[in-house]
């Protein structure tokens, strides 16, 4: 095991971590900001220390396709590679065949998909996927699960169980680098109490070094969703990292934060940057409306970011349909939010003030009063009281 974990402060069931890995010491919650190729579009690993970026997450089937794992290798990992001195975590190649190609077919061997090179079809293999990672060299690296979408019901959702628990034994099996690298297992289940309660016993009884909640943020409803992140974040160990792959929504973090989860990641920041819409404490601020084409002031007057400091919401307006800039700009300003987002999540539970910070967070975005019913639910399982800043029509007791 390379990584060490230690809660520093709690409130509940929320906690605040001191994370140390290979390549760098994390406090936890934290957001990872998603690079898929080993670059966060638009922005230079300079911008991203500077911003407080402690984790980069890289996509092992991007990474493996091009530049490949071995040139990798052979330059010495990806840290140095991309010229990153802090910690990477790389998936395991998985998501992208199923969500990217549709020719994908999964059997007890591993994935078999269509090259996007040559057309030819190929397999990867749990084994692969871990040789793949070993020669990447990330701090922290994904089994290769079984992926299924929330929506989908019936015999799938219990063969994907099972097969996720059998699969993580050959990851195991496979994995060189055990005092280097972080194996983290995936908890499938879709949303059926009794396979997430299988698979997580599963899972903790290989005493992995961190464990993730996988296979949401897919379509499932809002409701299923905090309620699948309470149930495994409960019977997950307590001295052990949780992961919720594939959540970038702030209002989603601090709602899982609270549920007592510690790491996340997205592209939703970036992508959505890329769009024209940047994150502020309010929600959203959409740069392309005509309204912003004489708004002299920053994006969000709150924030420190040098965007905020130094640009005003014309001047991005203006550039974001027209120039590279618009988004670059956009995509540092929310990083930048969404690290400071992390930040008070840290310090506040460290503080003893984090049900004040989920109450200012939440009357911030709700100004009417009209937090979201899962929101008021996932709170009172959380045993924090929002009651004060929910109208009578979406508190918990309705």
């Amino acid at each position: 095991m390379a990584l060490r974990f230690e809660v520093l402060g709690r409130f509940n069931r929320a906690r605040a971590a001191r994370l140390t890995l290979p390549h760098f010491v994390c406090q936890t919650p934290l957001f990872m900001p998603v690079g898929t190729q080993g670059t966060i579009k638009g922005l230079t690993t300079e911008q991203l220390e500077e911003i407080g970026c402690q984790i980069i997450l890289g996509n092992t089937y991007h990474l493996a396709l091009r530049p490949t794992s071995e040139l990798i290798d052979d330059l010495g990992g990806l840290h140095k590679f991309m010229n990153w001195p802090r910690a990477l975590l790389t998936d395991s190649g998985g998501f992208q065949m199923v969500s990217l190609l549709h020719l994908a077919d999964i059997t007890e061997e591993g994935v078999t998909f269509q090259s996007p090179v040559d057309g030819k079809p190929m397999l990867l293999t749990p084994e692969e996927s871990i040789q793949i990672q070993n020669r990447i060299g990330a701090d922290i690296i994904m089994a290769l699960d079984d992926v299924v979408k929330t929506t989908i019901t019936g015999p799938r959702i219990e063969e994907a169980t099972y097969r996720t628990i059998r699969w993580i034994d050959r990851c195991i099996e496979a994995h060189k680098r055990p005092n280097e690298q972080n194996l983290f297992g995936i908890v499938q289940g879709g949303l059926d109490p009794v396979l997430r309660d299988i698979c997580v016993r599963g899972l903790v009884d290989r005493n992995l070094p961190g464990y993730a909640i996988g296979g949401l943020a897919g379509g499932e409803s809002k409701d299923s969703f905090w309620r699948v992140v309470a149930q495994c974040t409960a019977s997950l160990p307590e001295e052990k990292p949780r992961y919720v792959m594939g959540v970038g929504y702030p209002l989603d973090i601090v709602v899982c934060s609270a549920l007592g989860a510690d790491m996340y990641d997205c592209v939703y920041p970036t992508r959505t940057a890329r769009f024209g819409t940047a994150l502020v404490p309010e929600g959203v601020l959409k740069l392309k409306h005509k309204a912003m084409a004489d708004d002299t002031r920053p994006i969000d007057p709150t924030c420190d970011c040098i965007v905020c400091k130094n640009y005003t919401r014309a001047y991005i307006h203006c550039l974001v349909t027209k120039d590279a800039m618009g988004s670059q700009l956009l995509s540092y300003h929310n990083l930048y939010y969404m690290l400071k987002l992390s930040r008070n999540l840290h310090s506040s539970i460290i503080k003893g003030r984090f049900p004040e910070f989920v109450r200012e967070f939440l009357q911030t975005m709700f100004p009417k009063g009209d937090v979201p019913e899962w929101v008021c639910n996932a709170m009172e399982v959380a045993g924090i009281d929002i009651s004060s800043c929910c109208t009578p029509f979406s508190s918990p007791q309705d």
